[in-house]
């Protein structure tokens, strides 16, 4: 991924924290047969290894724990945002008319080493812990106890644990590093006016941190 200094993203927290509030990433393999990409939702552990640990399943049908071996490199992408940034919202724009358009986003790459897990016990752990981060803020929550034993454990024997340990980790917040203040503010102002608050706050932000700077 290209990555200009000023969009790097390099605290190991943060990109957790982007893991951890946006689950679905996209797992991305190289396979005899070429690139197999799938959407799934991860579980991390960000205290097992140096940069944490990548947990989820597939359905047994996904050809994937057929298509790599165990210890293959694959790399997984996770977003928390994006947004498109219109040239008309930079107030310098109406001054010397020297803005284009362009895309702000803020995600996060996983690379690691894959293993399948087929044991009953670590699969049913996996989808016990995704289901418990996943209903935390229901008024209800679901859990595994509600649907009757048999039926979960029948489930359970159709599905493929996946376990990544994560060996780099490589963020990119691309949120107008490279313009001025009051354009940032006035592309993250109309971005809040269209209910895009997660590109529009991160902008904001960005004002905060370096308020007596010119980006």
């Amino acid at each position: 991924m290209y990555i200009p200094n000023h969009f790097k993203q390099e605290n190991v927290e943060e990109m957790h924290s982007c893991i951890i509030n946006n689950p679905l990433g996209i797992l991305i393999t190289n396979t005899k047969n070429g690139l197999i990409a799938n959407h799934i939702p991860f579980l991390i552990d960000a205290k097992e290894n140096k940069l944490g640990t990548l947990r989820a399943h597939i359905s047994i049908k996904n050809e994937l724990h057929q298509a790599i071996e165990n210890d293959d490199d694959v790399l997984v992408i996770f977003s928390s945002g994006n947004a498109y940034i219109s040239p008309n919202w930079y107030p310098t724009k109406w001054v010397n008319h020297k803005q284009v358009p362009t895309w702000n986003y803020i995600v996060v790459h996983a690379r690691g080493k894959i293993k399948f897990l087929r044991n009953e016990k670590e699969i049913r752990g996996i989808v016990g812990r995704l289901t418990k981060q996943l209903e935390a803020d229901k008024p209800n929550p679901w859990k595994m106890s509600d649907a009757p034993r048999d039926y979960l454990d029948d489930l359970l024997k159709r599905i493929v644990g996946i376990e990544i340990e994560i060996t780099e980790l490589i963020g990119k917040n691309k949120l107008g590093q490279d313009e001025v203040i009051n354009d940032i503010e006035g592309a993250a102002n109309a971005l809040l006016s269209q209910n895009n608050s997660t590109i529009g706050n991160a902008m904001l932000s960005l004002i905060d941190e370096n308020k007596d700077n010119q980006l």
